[in-house]
């Protein structure tokens, strides 16, 4: 029998037993390339932010809300100036490029010494429209101290549009409150309703309108519309900085609320 130990191979037999020459060049030149190209960051991210103070952490009655210039007024605008720093600061740890922020409180609320920085703040009247500066470049919208539509037993200050009157109001045949007639405008423009804070049914009126992706903060329980379980300011805060970066974190996964009026004859309000 011959010895082909020391056979030479044929040219197609040597290229079957090279190793995967072209594969490890390949990769090198794209090691090479990845060290000169630029990397592709996202895109920086737009957050809008509406106010109320009804929500607010420490805010249960309407003397608080209703009457400017008086001292517990005063200091509630000083509690919803801390819950508004808190989530700025959570937006801007999660990397958010801008914020701005609406007064969206009727008498106003903002108290501008109080400002936390790394944000653009929008206060005073008249304004050309309910959302002033939001359009479609926005990549979230956060409803912030927060309440209920009128009529929600457990739900603190709960009233749509003016605290003094028992207006009610319906859409497409189902009742909706200033959570779902701010998160319409924003999905006008496309922009989704991402973090949620205010009392626990106002909580629950998020997850409602807006699905399980929607974040949501609750500051204080509500037992009536003028008696609540209040949480101490520095759990909510915490809370409140917490939500803020998880909701940029879920961003993707929320979707715009769309009201479109499907049933001519269905919408209404009451209490006129």
């Amino acid at each position: 029998m011959k010895d082909r130990t020391n056979r030479p191979k044929s040219l197609a037999a040597r290229r079957t037993m090279r190793p995967g020459f072209l594969s490890i060049h390949l990769t090198c030149w794209l090691l090479v390339l990845a060290c000169f190209t630029p990397s592709l960051a996202a895109a920086p991210l737009r957050i809008y932010i509406v106010t109320d103070l009804e929500g607010a952490s420490g805010v249960y009655k309407f003397a608080q809300t209703r009457e400017p210039g008086n001292p517990l007024g005063e200091k509630a605008k000083e509690y919803l100036m801390g819950d508004i720093a808190a989530v700025v600061r959570g937006l801007r740890a999660a990397n958010v490029a801008e914020i701005v922020v609406l007064d969206g409180h009727g008498s106003q609320a903002f108290v501008p010494h109080l400002m936390e920085p790394g944000a653009k703040y929008i206060t005073g009247k008249p304004r050309p429209g309910p959302l002033t500066g939001l359009d479609d470049s926005f990549d979230g919208m956060i409803q912030l101290g927060a309440h209920t539509m009128m009529g929600t037993p457990d739900g603190v200050l709960a009233h749509t549009q003016s605290s003094r009157s028992e207006n009610r109001y319906w859409y497409n045949g189902i009742e909706s409150g200033e959570l779902a007639q701010c998160a319409a405008i924003a999905g006008h423009y496309g922009v989704p309703t991402i973090l949620v804070t205010g009392d626990e049914a106002t909580c629950r009126e998020a997850t409602k309108f807006f699905g399980t992706n929607c974040v949501t903060v609750a500051v204080k329980r509500g037992i009536t519309r003028e008696a609540a379980m209040l949480y101490p300011f520095d759990e909510t805060r915490q809370a409140l900085y917490e939500g803020a970066r998880r909701a940029v974190a879920a961003i993707k996964q929320c979707k715009p609320y769309k009201l479109i009026a499907s049933y001519p004859g269905k919408e209404g309000v009451s209490g006129l």
